[in-house]
């Protein structure tokens, strides 16, 4: 498969883009520099191990991401004390959920314990921000204290995020990303949000030679509106209130890694490194003002005046320099850069993919194990969430492909859109309501832990298309902020929304309430024969009686996540809840955990083919057969520069000392280093989650 287009990145007259080659070294040393975190975290710092994080210790958050008001008590950990910040996880620790029978519906037995507390990813200690240095070596100057919530004794520990953090291999697939789809398929150059964002924009230099700012518009590149978020966020790498201007202005002319080594055979930055075959050195022969103006279009970073673009705060009483074009658009460089470079982070080249198929597509080079697992993964309904190339019905654009070319590869009663259609129809314990395409409710957790896609953008609109959708049903078009919601295809829904019958239906709109045509193609539609939206008053009607013809299921709903290389990136689900793949076959043995009225009853059910221990064997066989060995060694495109990775501090969670360079009252680190590994990766494979945990 392709690797979704980006229309106007590399090609047309003007392109972002001019040199993609340098816009890829660039987001290289970017992703893995540890200077763009306020206090030493990198991009990579989350995502250093086959794309996702296996870091055990100062890694469990006390509550879910969207739970109001938040919780500040941890749950007991094995020991029996609650785990807290600075805990160092075991494996008695998981499941975080634990059924009392695995492998039985709990409806019968019942848990042994619940937990919202998350197993997410160590961060920033964050603290107001004041201002950033361009000396080399030199972290922000940041008002930092302990938080409120990660502290032992009032010493603080670093913050960790409320929800785990998948990996970024493959992610370029993703039409969005984030477990909540936060990061929008479209990038506008200035955060997170695409169209959403009515102040967002960039400066370009006009051909008369002024600058203006203007809106920036470009499909498929959720992993550049990905990008803008964790270098700004408190929890993950910044202080409050520093902006990417701020960050621009610290890295412009320092050397990329200037601390980090970098092996001189690496795949990308191998050719600018300092390192030689005799020595590993730190630092690239260039400056990240030298590759921007290399990899991007001159117009976004050649005006030569200050003034246009504001100011950081003054620090001192005296006002500060105001920012240059290329700070001021350092948003767009970075989040551009980085997917440029994630673009080439595709992993595709595993025992599955290299076996020959039968007739039926089994793949006949696997082992006997291996195949009768890919049998029970079809059989198990796995294959209806985690469908397609990458494994993941989020990847719509590769899918969409898939259906054009041959539906039968998805398996002929699978209900993908040739159109990447975003919003679809199924039944759930509440009834059949309409949902985000490649989002899905599971029961992994209570519906008010974590509500996932059903949560709202800092201006109040629903993160969730299938939402907007029913707006847009209804005849509300200001309830529409994502364009691609209007492409909706009705055909392509898994259940129809209306019946083209003269009868009343209190399931389904039908003629009797009055239909139209959908307004886009019907060319290759799942459904032929449900090609037809309801009249705008009928939708509105049913919308507010509370009818079952208008309702949504997308209540703790969450990306699902692509499989290829899944052996390699627990903990697993959104809140790092499982620790093993095993878990993760139990849980959906017995049908998951909890009841919320979005859970998916035609996929997540008791799995009674898998009540046998040799049958879940051979889907875990089949399962470790999705990995890319390129990945388990760091070979290329999977090698990286050396990385220094905060990975909780001295004592544990229930003392610690001061001592951290950031802050009086602060913790020192304890920091993992991950080597510089070249082109022909390691001699070692990468271990697996659970192989870390303590006992």
């Amino acid at each position: 498969m392709p690797i979704p287009e980006v229309p106007g990145l590399l090609d047309g007259p003007e392109p972002v883009v001019v040199d993609h080659a340098a816009a890829i070294a660039l987001g290289k040393a970017l992703f893995w520099d540890s200077n763009v975190g306020s206090d030493g975290m990198a991009c990579a710092s989350c995502h250093f191990h086959a794309g996702a994080d296996r870091r055990v210790r100062n890694q469990v958050a006390p509550n879910g991401a969207a739970r109001m008001p938040a919780s500040t008590s941890f749950e007991p950990g094995v020991d029996g004390q609650s785990r807290g910040a600075n805990y160092t996880l075991r494996r008695g620790d998981f499941p975080l959920v634990e059924a009392a029978s695995p492998l039985e519906a709990i409806e019968r037995y019942g848990f042994l314990r619940t937990s919202d507390d998350v197993v997410g990813s160590a961060g920033s200690f964050s603290g107001q921000f004041g201002s950033v240095s361009i000396e080399p070596g030199e972290q922000d100057r940041c008002a930092r204290e302990a938080d409120d919530v990660f502290h032992v004794r009032g010493v603080g520990a670093r913050k960790v995020t409320q929800r785990n953090a998948p990996s970024v291999i493959n992610a370029v697939f993703n039409h969005r990303n984030f477990w909540d789809g936060r990061a929008n398929n479209v990038f506008n150059g200035s955060s997170t949000w695409g169209d959403r964002d009515p102040d967002a924009g960039v400066w370009v230099r006009q051909a008369d030679g002024r600058v203006a700012k203007e809106r920036l518009r470009l499909v498929n590149a959720s992993l550049a509106s990905l990008a803008l978020s964790p270098p700004v966020d408190v929890t993950e790498m910044s202080c409050s209130g520093r902006t990417f201007a701020d960050l621009g202005r610290k890295l412009m002319w320092r050397r990329p890694l200037e601390s980090q080594r970098v092996h001189p055979e690496d795949s990308v930055l191998g050719p600018l490194a300092l390192s030689s075959a005799t020595q590993l050195r730190p630092g690239l022969n260039t400056w990240y003002a030298l590759l921007i103006r290399k990899a991007f279009n001159r117009k976004y970073w050649s005006y030569g005046s200050r003034g246009a673009f504001g100011a950081p705060a003054a620090q001192g009483g005296e006002a500060a320099l105001p920012y240059s074009q290329m700070e001021a658009n350092f948003g767009m460089f970075f989040g551009l850069a980085l997917q440029t470079y994630m673009a080439t982070l595709v992993s595709d080249d595993t025992p599955f993919d290299r076996s020959a198929r039968d007739a039926d597509g089994t793949p006949i080079d696997l082992t006997a194990q291996q195949q009768r697992g890919f049998v029970l993964f079809r059989e198990a309904h796995c294959n209806q969430c985690h469908v397609g190339p990458a494994f993941t019905s989020v990847a719509l654009d590769a899918i969409a492909r898939q259906v054009r070319a041959d539906r039968s590869v998805l398996g002929a009663e699978f209900p993908a859109s040739a159109t990447g259609s975003v919003v679809t129809r199924f039944p759930t314990l509440g009834g059949t309501g309409f949902q985000d395409a490649g989002f899905m409710a599971t029961g992994v957790v209570e519906d008010d832990w974590d509500v996932g896609i059903a949560g709202l953008d800092p201006w109040g609109h629903p993160l969730s298309f299938a939402v907007q959708y029913m707006d847009f049903l209804a005849g509300n078009d200001d309830g529409v902020v994502d364009a691609e919601v209007r492409s909706v295809r009705a055909c392509d829904m898994a259940v129809s929304m209306t019946l083209n019958l003269p009868v009343a239906n209190a399931s389904f709109f039908t003629q009797r309430d009055g239909l139209l045509p959908q307004p886009v193609s019907t060319e290759n539609c799942f459904n032929a024969s449900a090609v037809h939206i309801p009249v705008p008053a009928a939708a509105q009607a049913a919308r507010e009686s509370g009818s079952r013809k208008m309702r949504s299921a997308i209540s703790a709903s969450f990306k699902i996540p692509g499989l290829r290389n899944v052996e390699l990136t627990g903990p697993y689900m959104h809140n790092g809840s499982m620790a093993t793949l095993e878990q993760v076959i139990e849980f959906y043995t017995r049908g998951g955990n909890f009841s919320g009225q979005s859970k998916q009853i035609n996929f997540v059910f008791e799995q009674t083919q898998l009540l046998e221990a040799e049958a879940r064997a051979d889907l875990l066989a089949f399962l470790k057969s999705l990995t890319d060995d390129r990945v388990r060694y760091a070979r290329a495109p999977f090698d990286h520069p050396e990385l220094i990775v905060p990975h909780g501090h001295p004592g544990d969670h229930l003392t610690m000392s001061t001592g951290a360079v950031w802050g009086s009252d602060l913790a020192s680190d304890v920091l993992l280093q991950i080597p510089a590994v070249g082109a022909r990766g390691m001699d070692e494979a990468l271990p697996s989650f659970e192989s870390q945990l303590a006992p």
